[in-house]
């Protein structure tokens, strides 16, 4: 094997009194594909950094193989000392690096390049760190967070962009599809140690909970030994001293080696605080239609959202989904139409902004509103402490000030703080973002336990998938659809996933200017296209009746609740025949243009 572009060897890092890395192993080759996970806090982006050149560690080695050019994205670019953002971009370019796939990248990711930062997004300073980070083509790219604040579209482009290229990558994502399809090695981040499994990410649970099983027998059978040793110790003490004292130095051994062995940090024990029952329908709209400056962004939409449902929303940046949201929440009146809202509604709305949490409380004051060592739970007293305990806080937290914490900790936080109130109707709005994978599934489970009604709005298509049982689609130009199942469901049921507002514009203009031209010819219908022409509308007719039969299958709002089985049964059978209906519908239209050819 070539040796390594990039190596670090026994690395060391110590932020305060507390080790961060011990031992950190970490090797990259040409056209690697690896992933670090691990928890937040574990030490992925110091990491990496480190492997960058940008932190210096306490000990240990970094070596790069003479002529390697490496590239790093960051969490938080800063384009506060550029103009525009081409120049940011240009001055990411050194030496013989050439810009010609620069008007590329601006023009895919949604940006001309003219923008000036100090009025950009969050998402869109990520997007112009993109581009400076792609645009070299370098030998190593390392990706931390690449998706967040992307929409959709951009992270599928992004997918497929860095699927298709040579350079060994890098990445630190939350996003579990992004990681299964790009990933062919996976760097755990555990206790300040480096563990590899040479398989992608789609294993690497399942070999992480195996590992981690052996680890509490490995412990287990210690513990036993230890007991064994101490109860010689008492019975079994002989006038052989030198062999007493060898042993007793062992049992010595033992339980310092059970004492520093670390732990795994332990699962959040987040719970939800039911409300009241809210009424059989919780929103009705009808013929709803709202705009903003001349632009409509929803446009004649009519739908019902009744008790239990979990409901995606999904669409590209800018196309109105928290418009949709706070119309179904009846915070904004629309332009046209009626929303009806249910009875008994207790909504909690937990949003991507942390809009709520002031940056100059404490952790503790977040979570009791400056009420003290209390938190009110389900109307119930309990100790801060305990409380934060539960979202994996260290009670040496207790203080430390909301703009100190990393972004994963204040979501973690946010949910802290809006589950101890009582709701039946849960929003979330980009919940994913900044959430280690364990935290990720509890809160899978919380939706999936929850009694009442659950809205979400989410760029993570696994997330989607395993939560909602409808989502509602950007369609372009203010339209919305609802589709069953989760977002791979609404893939094979309409043919393609969410795309961005510019390619929605772009396949409209090309449908509106597209002319079937006549072409002259010695073109002749074969008796074999023939026969299928003939025989064509009636499969569609056929397939189309499957469909609707699915679609009132699907139409029951109970389904899910009653048989889960029959319900993805029905889901998957009607995208497959979507999708059948879809190809037969291609091949007519061929067929039509082939037969007017010949006749023309």
């Amino acid at each position: 094997m070539a040796p390594p572009l990039l190596t670090l060897k026994d690395i060391s890092l110590t932020f305060g009194s507390t080790p961060l890395l011990e031992r950190a192993d970490f090797a990259v080759h040409a056209r690697d594909r690896i992933c670090l996970v691990g928890r937040n806090g574990s030490g992925k982006s110091t990491l990496l950094k480190i492997a960058a050149g940008l932190v210096e560690p306490d000990g240990g080695e970094r070596f790069v193989k003479p002529g390697t050019s490496w590239r790093y994205l960051p969490q938080d670019p800063d384009l506060s000392a550029f103009a525009d953002v081409e120049s940011y971009v240009r001055d990411g370019l050194v030496g013989a690096d050439d810009g010609f796939r620069i008007p590329y990248l601006l023009d895919a990711l949604g940006l001309t390049g003219r923008e000036d930062p100090a009025h950009m997004s969050g998402g869109e300073r990520r997007r112009a760190a993109l581009v400076r980070t792609l645009a070299p083509q370098p030998d190593i790219l390392m990706l931390d967070e690449p998706t967040n604040h992307l929409d959709l579209p951009a992270i599928e482009w992004l997918e497929g962009e860095l699927a298709g290229m040579s350079a060994a990558l890098v990445l630190i994502s939350h996003d579990r599809r992004f990681l299964e399809s790009l990933s062919r090695k996976t760097l755990w981040m555990d206790r300040g140690e480096t563990r590899e499994l040479d398989k992608g990410f789609a294993h690497f649970e399942d070999w992480r909970d195996e590992f981690l099983e052996q680890e509490e027998l490995d412990r287990h059978k210690l513990a036993r030994q230890i007991h064994r040793e101490q109860h010689w110790v008492v019975h079994g003490v002989s006038g052989r001293r030198k062999r007493n004292v060898r042993r007793m130095k062992e049992l010595g051994n033992l339980r310092q080696e059970l004492k520093s062995a670390k732990k795994s940090v332990g699962q959040a024990d987040i719970t939800v605080t039911q409300g009241k029952t809210s009424g059989k329908r919780v929103a009705r709209l009808e013929n709803v239609t709202k705009g903003f400056d001349g632009r409509i962004v929803v446009d004649d939409v009519s739908m019902r959202i009744h008790r239990g449902e979990r409901i995606g929303v999904v669409g590209p940046n800018g196309s109105g989904k928290t418009t949709l949201l706070k119309l179904i929440m009846g915070e904004l009146e629309p332009d046209a139409g009626r929303v009806e809202l249910g009875l008994n509604l207790e909504p909690l709305v937990i949003d991507q902004n942390r809009e709520t949490l002031d940056p100059d409380w404490t952790l503790a004051d977040a979570l009791t509103d400056g009420g003290g060592d209390t938190v009110i739970v389900a109307d119930q007293s309990r100790n801060v402490i305990g409380y934060m305990k539960d979202f994996l806080f260290l009670p040496e937290q207790k203080r430390t000030p909301v703009h100190a914490l990393s972004g994963g900790e204040r979501g973690r936080l946010q949910l802290a703080r809006g589950l101890r109130l009582p709701s039946n109707l849960l929003v979330l709005d980009e919940p994913t973002n900044d959430l280690d994978l364990e935290t990720l599934d509890l809160l899978q489970e919380i939706v999936a336990d929850y009694t009442g009604t659950v809205i979400v709005v989410s760029h993570d298509r696994d997330f989607l998938d395993r939560t909602v049982t409808r989502t509602l689609a950007y369609e372009g130009d203010g339209q919305w659809q609802i589709y069953a199942g989760g977002y791979s469901d609404l893939i094979n049921q309409r043919g393609s996933g969410v795309r961005s507002r510019k390619a929605e514009a772009t396949a409209k203009k090309k449908a509106s200017k597209s002319e079937d031209k006549p072409s002259s010819g010695s073109i002749k219908l074969s008796y074999k296209h023939k026969f299928r022409l003939e025989n064509l509308p009636k499969d569609m007719e056929k397939v189309k009746k499957q469909i609707a039969e699915y679609n009132i299958v699907l139409a029951d709002p109970e389904l899910y609740a009653t048989d889960a089985d029959k319900f993805m049964a029905a889901s998957l059978a009607l995208g497959e025949a979507q999708e059948k209906l879809e190809t037969l519908e291609e091949e007519w239209i061929e067929l039509e243009l082939l037969r007017e050819a010949a006749e023309g």
